[in-house]
């Protein structure tokens, strides 16, 4: 099983956002979207679950074009975290987390007991099942950000699609977030797709990275592979080096400074 990037191209009022960008996505790893703002990694995450259509070019996913696929079907294999996880509405967590089975219902057709196992399931997951009753606007932002996961784990995806999942969080939060997202690609081997521009947070959780830079994928590989002092200066402008941290054994970037 595999996403597959071939050729994409997408414009904005024929501004380029993306520029012939190419790659693929491996079964159960977790893979980084990395660039700087403006450089269109959330573009692509959006072109990989049909929320966008490029201008030329494919996305593949388990060999289907999901240019031909119906919204539906492509929302049982492929889920999204958004960058913002604001809810207007003071739903409980349990009915939030419901709501990603509704690609599976029919109209007026409601939750059937195997739909309530499954958003059980998804609570236990992430830790919520115990506050399962409480209402959303009562929860801690990375509280906030695990019922978003859970409601994504709610439509059994082969796929979970992330986009800045630690935006807004504090720095325990982002830990805690992250260490989440990457035990259960372990356990339940979900292939993971995050979008982020923090260097160290990606050295330490991804498998392998795709640096965005001048609208295109400038390299793609294991952190080893494409975050090399070269590939930082040329596309965040700093002077870095990847390292190991003594204490943890995992990858981490070492940020000095502004690039001269």
């Amino acid at each position: 099983m595999t996403f597959e990037v071939r050729d994409l191209e997408f414009r904005y009022r024929e501004k380029p956002v993306l520029d012939g960008a190419s790659l693929e996505i491996r079964s159960g790893e977790v893979f980084g979207i990395l660039g700087p703002n403006g450089c269109g990694k959330t573009t692509l995450l959006k072109n990989l679950n049909r929320n966008l259509r490029p201008n030329s070019g494919s996305v593949v996913v388990d060999g289907s074009d999901v240019s031909e696929m119906a919204k539906k079907d492509i929302a049982k294999i492929v889920a999204a975290v958004p960058q913002a996880n604001e809810i207007r509405f003071s739903f409980t967590v349990r009915d939030i987390v419901a709501m990603g089975r509704m690609p599976f219902q029919r109209q007026f057709e409601g939750d059937s007991s195997s739909d309530l196992q499954i958003v059980d399931q998804a609570l236990k997951d992430v830790g919520l099942y115990d506050m399962r009753d409480l209402h959303i606007n009562e929860m801690s932002g990375g509280e906030r950000q695990r019922v978003i996961i859970a409601r994504a784990l709610a439509q059994t995806p082969r796929y979970l699609l992330m986009d800045e999942p630690t935006n807004h969080l504090d720095v325990n939060m982002q830990f805690e977030v992250l260490d989440l997202v990457h035990r259960l690609s372990r356990e339940k081997g979900l292939t993971v797709v995050i979008v982020s521009h923090d260097l160290p947070m990606a050295s330490r959780y991804c498998d392998r990275i795709a640096m965005i830079h001048d609208h295109r994928v400038m390299c793609c590989g294991t952190p080893e592979e494409v975050l090399t002092p070269e590939n930082m200066k040329a596309v965040f402008n700093v002077d870095a080096e990847l390292s190991v941290d003594s204490k943890t054994g995992k990858h981490t970037v070492l940020l000095h400074g502004v690039a001269h």
